[in-house]
């Protein structure tokens, strides 16, 4: 009897011992990216409530973290500085108080944060200045500064949490200097994305031995050589050729994603983008099985979580309602008036009064012979009546400067080649399409589903005259008859040409590609460029001239016509459903 006893105390002792030396560790890992500005349930350019937002994204991380505690852990991938009018006050208007981004982030307590090419694009005094007001690290390990050869921002971050071991390591897409001036990261580079992630990950291994790591990337799935140089969107590709990272957050390309693919050493990585505007987060659950403290056993999975079924959250309401004050008078200040509305929905099937209004202020603004522009909203639309500030984020998207370059006929011709090789589909009979359309849309922002290519490089050109044969193949499309003031038009002349600033860098390839300028001759073109982005210019032009009528001018159009015309009706129906 005594040794049945014994034997049972030994066989309790084993299994308590056993208990004690594995356990399960449940994580929670939750990524916004590209917020665009969307941090109230509110858009403050359409005057009406939104979907997404921080606020609802605190609702559901308040609630998670009921289940999670600090074992959750909140990501931002970057592009969160620029879209909504709320960033750009804080960017540029009240520059002394702590800045409303960093402020609502430290109230929903990121762990972390990572740099997007928006948030270059606001200057560094900006995103330096917000930086500093974020009470967690904002990451960047390929943002080098050029003196030290040191990374600008951390490169990774190390969280313990539930007694494991969590390194997030941030990289953006290095194609920066090919859409913003150097003047707005000054004294910084963008190394590979690929060549950085290999390099850090050794560090990782042999420093951390972490337990997890997650790599937040401002970049999208599917990698693209820009210019010949910057390799765009190698999210995947760094999953898959860098051993290591068991899941990449991905951003930037405003696509929803969430998938597993296989590392060069047979092991799955969970790849996920929760797209823009705070309308879905990325959720991540990692399930780590412990035994003697190492990691035996790893189970990730994901799933995207939309927010429309979250409430805003009460105090982080109340908690940012004078900042909301503050940017409600802003836009709501009187700067002129339009005698018409104009949309950029007639931009895609002909001249348009909406793009033709930013020809006309790009070309009194500046100075320049020609004017080369596109419809940076897909379908955005100003009515008439009394102009706002928010209207202007309406007329003008992305906070670019106005160039005025030094272009030959011939590069303008090859630029817009390319352009309406983007933009159209090659027509073989009357029932064929006119735009170069999707046969399946995909998942993210609306133009995007639609156009094969992005409708922000769609350019047409002001003060010339010209068409464009859609019969034709890319090279033979475009037959330029004069400028405008019917002056011929010479392939041989160098013309001053009014470009934003994300196309004088390379942005779209039109420059570079299209009109055949190699990258680096691009900066030298650059005649001269403002000091403030284009939609200042453009607000202060328009409380000059107090009335706008805004008009087609009718400089361009579409060959032949009796093919063109219905094409764009039926078109038309396609995109819009009307």
């Amino acid at each position: 009897m005594r040794r049945k006893y014994i034997l049972f105390l030994m066989c309790l002792l084993a299994c308590a011992t056993w208990a004690q030396e594995q356990r399960e560790v449940k994580l929670k890992l939750v990524q916004t990216s590209d917020v665009h500005g969307n941090y109230y349930p509110y858009d403050f350019i359409g005057r009406r409530s939104a979907a997404g937002s921080l606020s609802r994204v605190c609702s559901y991380v308040r609630q998670e973290r009921e289940a999670y505690g600090d074992r959750l852990m909140l990501l931002d991938n970057g592009d969160i500085l620029q879209g909504q009018p709320t960033a750009y006050y804080y960017n540029y208007m009240d520059t002394t108080s702590v800045h409303v981004c960093a402020d609502m982030m430290n109230f929903m307590n990121y762990d972390a944060g990572n740099m997007g090419n928006h948030d270059v694009e606001t200057g560094r005094t900006v995103f330096d200045r917000w930086a500093s007001d974020c009470r967690f690290p904002i990451l960047g390990a390929n943002i080098v500064n050029t003196a030290t050869g040191k990374p600008h921002f951390k490169p990774y971050v190390v969280l313990r949490r539930g007694g494991v071991k969590v390194v997030v390591l941030g990289l953006i897409t290095p194609a920066i200097p090919a859409w913003l001036s150097e003047n707005l990261w000054r004294g910084l580079r963008f190394d590979d994305m690929e060549e950085t992630a290999r390099r850090w990950m050794k560090v990782i291994r042999e420093q951390e031995q972490p337990d997890v790591v997650v790599g937040l990337f401002h970049s999208g799935r599917n990698a693209y050589l820009m210019n010949g140089r910057y390799n765009e969107n190698a999210s995947a590709d760094v999953a898959r050729h860098v051993p290591g990272f068991d899941v990449v957050m991905m951003g930037h390309d405003h696509i929803l994603a969430c998938e597993k693919v296989v590392n060069v050493e047979g092991d799955s990585v969970l790849i996920i983008n929760p797209a823009n505007n705070a309308s879905v987060v990325s959720a991540v659950d990692v399930t780590l099985t412990l035994r003697d403290g190492r990691v035996t056993e790893k189970q990730v999975s994901g799933e995207l979580v939309r927010m429309d079924g979250y409430e805003p959250d009460a105090a982080f309401t109340a908690r940012f309602a004078s900042q909301r004050k503050a940017v409600e008078q802003f836009v709501s200040k009187r700067i002129g008036r339009f005698t018409e509305s104009v949309s950029t929905r007639p931009a895609y099937f002909g001249p348009s009064a909406f793009v033709d209004l930013i020809h006309q202020l790009q070309l009194a603004i500046s100075g320049a012979d020609i004017s080369l522009a596109a419809p940076l909203s897909f379908d955005a639309e100003i009515r008439a009546g009394d102009i706002f500030v928010s209207d202007m984020f309406n007329l003008y998207k992305y906070e670019n400067m106005l160039y005025v370059m030094s272009l030959s006929g011939k590069e303008i011709r090859g630029a817009l080649e390319m352009s309406y090789a983007l933009w159209t589909h090659r027509m073989t009979s009357a029932d064929d399409p006119l735009l170069l359309l999707r046969d399946r849309p995909r998942q993210g922002a609306a133009d995007r589903a639609a156009f094969q290519n992005p409708s922000y490089n769609f350019d047409s050109a002001a003060g010339i005259l010209y068409t464009v044969d859609v019969t034709k193949p890319e090279g033979q499309k475009v037959r330029i008859i004069s400028l405008a003031d019917g002056t011929p038009f010479d392939e041989n002349k160098m013309y001053k040409v009014a470009v934003n600033s994300y196309r004088g860098n390379g942005g779209g390839e039109l420059l570079t590609r299209g009109a055949g300028i190699p990258q680096d001759e691009l900066e030298k073109r650059i005649l001269s460029s403002t000091d403030k982005d284009l939609r200042y210019y453009l607000m202060q032009y328009i409380e000059r001239q107090q009335t706008i009528t805004p008009r087609a001018l009718n400089q361009w159009h579409f060959l032949p016509e009796e093919w063109t015309a219905p094409a764009a009706r039926r078109d038309y129906e396609r995109l819009f459903g009307e």
